[in-house]
């Protein structure tokens, strides 16, 4: 398992990924954009020559949002997520973040699993966030 950074050449299945894991999926042209972005840091991780997951966040002084992450199902459960969110954590340090957020929805028990244990915390519900009117909460990690 090898974390590196995004490649425009990793888009199509990145895409791909998202298709696969959430009902309301960035778009290949919304990755693109976000890509282009001097503030956004992408993360793919391999095992082998395919993408098994990938996170994405976004970087404004020093605070971060975690906007994306996702792991193929075959691979989940397995300590990639966590890999993901501590790569992503290790670039937002770099670049002198000191709290990162994240949005998730209510009823994603495991990726909630998956936060709590990497340190984040709840701070409040966005009633109907989502396009299908699912809540989402809002959770934070102080980096020391």
């Amino acid at each position: 398992m090898t974390a590196r950074a995004w490649k425009m050449d990793d888009l199509d299945t990145i895409a791909e990924i998202e298709r696969e894991c959430f009902p309301d999926p960035w778009t290949r042209r919304m990755l693109a954009d976000s890509f282009l972005s001097d503030r956004f840091v992408g993360v793919v991780l391999e095992e082998g020559d395919a993408v098994c997951g990938y996170g994405g966040m976004s970087v404004v002084f020093d605070e971060a949002e975690i906007e994306l992450i996702a792991v193929r199902e075959l691979y989940r459960r397995c300590g990639r997520g966590k890999r993901i969110m501590q790569d992503l954590e290790e670039v937002a340090r770099s670049r002198g973040v000191k709290r990162i957020f994240l949005e998730v929805r209510v009823s994603n028990a495991g990726a909630l699993a998956l936060y709590l244990k990497c340190g984040y915390t709840g701070l409040y519900c966005r009633t109907r966030y989502y396009p299908d009117g699912e809540d989402a909460v809002v959770m934070k990690k102080e980096l020391a």
